[in-house]
């Protein structure tokens, strides 16, 4: 097919000048005091939360943070899992006319003392015990802080306390002190490369980004007659992503939901029923191959029609993009719905329509399959250095396979070398306390992502590859990682795959395997029943199916490029073993680091 160099779309909205984000709020409360804003979990019931109650909340809590000494423009550091009291802190942030600093919870010693201390944070609100004496580590390089405030210990109800003496007018004044040239929030990147840096995000980006989103996505944000939309978050609202989904449900009105513990994400669902949900590639590969492994447990007739739902939920969800599915495959696909798609939509709650994907590409089959049950997964592209999103598949007309098109007001390029770069109302004013990144990484208000793509004659982008991760073989070959991990990952037996190769002579891989479906490939392939997967990485029937995997991902690229030796790892790569970034993306300078005699012996 052939591409063009650059796109763009006329923009749908206008960032009023004077508008920022704690308006929405105060707006919602005024037009619909009664709605209902927010389910909050407590004890084993969601209770519901109303525009009204959601305002008083966040109030009182801005108040305690003026009475604790917080100033127009300090930075209070925010480090907690994904929860009601999240959303609270970030608006009485911004309401006591100051700045939020998410960080990680799984973030480390070292890590949190970076960011506290570069964002000179005068505040935090930590989750719980273990975060604070984290904190309390590394108080001593942090001048700057004055309290630490923990969630589990009732901090945002002693803020209301300390604050029930400040004046309503005292937050109106912060607030008039608001624009959009203000600066909302600074993210620190998760430090795949180097120290993390401070993106600096104001409110005009996010109420662009929103405006633009929740207007584009409006039968997402809206839902249908008589089922008002609603969301279940799950991911960390450190990330950029989650954040902006939490402002979007606020903007549009959607019921808002948090669930903090992944081990309970199927139950929360199934209570909650959202009609949309946002999650990471991984999230949906997890949801995929947890259902062929219980599928296959049993082996024989169950795990043929599973596979066969599989195939046809695939090939129904590509007739749609070439025209009407045959009379033959709409049979089929009637039948799957009623033996096997619809126990896999209650796995997401049973009303969920759409599901929006990010942070890495999701892949042509998984896409497909998603689609094909009845959950549209609408992929889309961005980073934090774009207030999230800077492309979106429509789900009017999305593009399998692609990351979707410019939202409207945002152009994309691909530059000379193939790097895309954006350009739109929501790219990051600039990194904090860091000019010389800043001035890199933004060229003549074009914002130089790092990542290779390609747009074709409609606008839609594809993402090929991470510049700085471009393999060069000994041989000159420039071999794009993300192409063949891709493929790789997707199957359900992998867990994660790392390609290596640079100045090498051929291309290697390091696989681990998934450890949820691994069992159940043991016991059909007459494993002993104790067996790990650290027992089995040499087993020859494990290599040879892996080995398949590689030779099917390498049909997709030239023999030069092609996985010639591969090895299969003991342990798995996890956020906890510092392995993968909190957005579960690879960090491929740890692993190479850690897992550097298992690459030797590749090339042994």
């Amino acid at each position: 097919m052939a591409t063009i160099r650059e796109f763009r779309l006329p923009a749908l909205v206008d960032v009023d000048p004077e508008q920022n984000l704690t308006n929405l709020i105060f707006d919602n409360a005024a037009n619909r005091p009664h709605a209902v804003a927010f389910a909050r979990k407590v004890g084993d019931a969601w209770l519901d939360v109303t525009t009204q109650q959601f305002l008083g909340e966040v109030v009182a809590v801005a108040k305690g943070l003026v009475a604790a000494g917080v100033e127009a423009g300090d930075r209070v550091a925010l480090m907690s899992r994904t929860r009601y009291e999240w959303t609270v802190s970030d608006f009485a942030i911004w309401c006591a006319g100051a700045v939020t600093v998410p960080i990680y919870e799984t973030s480390s010693a070292e890590q949190v003392r970076w960011m506290l201390r570069d964002a000179g944070v005068v505040l935090a609100i930590v989750e719980h015990a273990e975060h604070e004496a984290l904190v309390q580590a590394v108080r001593a390089d942090l001048p700057e802080l004055r309290a630490v405030h923990q969630l589990d210990r009732d901090g945002l109800a002693t803020l209301a306390a300390a604050g029930s003496q400040v004046p309503d007018e005292e937050i109106g004044t912060r607030r008039a002190g608001l624009s959009a040239d203000s600066l909302a929030t600074v993210i620190y990147t998760s430090g795949t490369t180097g120290s993390p840096k401070g993106c600096e995000l104001t409110h005009g980006n996010f109420l662009f980004e929103l405006g633009t989103a929740v207007r584009l996505l409006d039968d997402v944000f809206d839902g249908g007659p008589g089922e008002p939309a609603s969301t279940l978050l799950f991911l960390p609202l450190a990330h950029v992503f989650a954040r902006i989904v939490q402002i979007g449900a606020i903007m549009a009105g959607s019921k808002l939901g948090h669930t903090p513990d992944i081990k309970q994400l199927v139950g929360d669902l199934a209570e909650f029923r959202p009609t949309f949900i946002l999650a990471v590639p991984r999230v949906f590969e997890k949801v995929y191959n947890s259902a062929t492994a219980r599928a296959h447990a049993g082996g024989g007739a169950k795990a043929r029609i599973f596979d066969a739902a599989v195939h046809t939920a695939i090939a129904y969800s590509q007739a749609t993009d070439d025209g009407r599915p045959g009379a033959a495959l709409r049979a089929r696909h009637a039948l799957f719905d009623r033996l096997v798609y619809r126990k896999l939509r209650a796995a997401l709650g049973g009303r969920t329509r759409y599901a929006i994907s990010g942070g890495a590409p999701l892949g042509d089959r998984l896409g497909h399959f998603f689609r094909g049950i009845g959950v549209r997964v609408l992929e889309g592209y961005g980073l934090t250095e774009t207030t999230a999103a800077a492309t979106v598949n429509p789900y009017q007309r999305p593009r399998i396979g692609t990351v979707g098109r410019p939202l409207p007001g945002t152009a994309v390029r691909i530059g000379e070398d193939g790097e895309v770069l954006v350009h739109g109302p929501h790219v990051l004013r600039g990194y904090w306390h860091n000019p010389q990144a800043s001035a890199a990484a933004i060229v003549d208000g074009w914002f130089h992502t790092g990542d290779l793509g390609e747009l074709d004659p409609d606008g839609y982008l594809r993402i090929t590859g991470r510049k700085k991760e471009i393999i060069v073989t000994a041989g000159g070959k420039n071999v794009a990682p993300a192409a063949l991990e891709d493929r790789i990952r997707a199957h359900p037996l992998v867990s994660q795959c790392m390609v290596v190769g640079d100045q090498k002579p051929y291309v290697g891989a390091l696989v681990t395997i998934d450890p949820e479906f691994f069992p159940a490939w043991r016991d059909t392939h007459g494993k002993p029943a104790t067996a790990s997967i650290e027992e089995l990485t040499q087993d020859p029937d494990l290599r040879a199916e892996i080995r398949a995997v590689i030779d099917e991902a390498n049909s997709a690229v030239s023999a030069a490029e092609a996985i010639k030796r591969f090895r299969i790892l003991p342990v798995d790569f996890t956020e906890e073993g510092g392995q993968l970034t909190p957005s579960l993306k690879v960090k491929r300078s740890v692993v190479a680091k850690e897992f550097a005699a298992e690459i030797d012996a590749l090339y042994a």
